[in-house]
């Protein structure tokens, strides 16, 4: 774990309208949700994350990767694939994939039971999501 001491990573969940958005704490053992950025359009999403990863001392970026049930990308799959290369070249920062299969579900089930409705708030629901990404590539990572 000494080679992560006073690292953060980001996770991010990308969505249509909004990029929900976590981050560790410098351990790299617990992921917390952040503020989600509400998408206007790539070059400007882009530039928004760096400048939290900055802002955050990140030094890795975790983007949730959604792979079919039977482990094939579709159409959303291969737009983020396209993101994440894009952000990629855009940062120096090393930016990771994760299988979010199951995250939307999770995190819905996490905020109903913390006595929050999903649907009401779907930055919320995102940034979620985004935790629960980042947790399982800590959790998968970090040893």
């Amino acid at each position: 774990m000494a080679q992560y001491a006073g690292l953060r990573v980001l996770g991010l969940d990308i969505g249509e309208r909004r990029i929900g958005m976590a981050i560790s704490d410098p351990t790299c053992t617990i992921s917390s949700p952040l503020s989600p950025i509400v998408r206007s359009n790539e070059h400007e999403d882009i530039k928004n994350i760096i400048n939290v990863a900055n802002d955050n001392q990140v030094k890795t970026i975790v983007v949730g990767l959604p792979i079919s049930l039977s482990g094939t990308l579709g159409p959303q799959g291969r737009k983020i694939k396209l993101f994440i290369k894009e952000l990629s070249i855009s940062s120096n920062i090393p930016v990771r994939s994760q299988d979010e299969r199951f995250s939307t579900v999770e995190a819905q089930k996490l905020l109903r039971e913390g006595g929050h409705k999903p649907s009401h708030n779907k930055g919320l629901l995102d940034s979620a999501s985004a935790a629960i990404i980042l947790q399982s590539y800590l959790d998968r990572t970090v040893p």
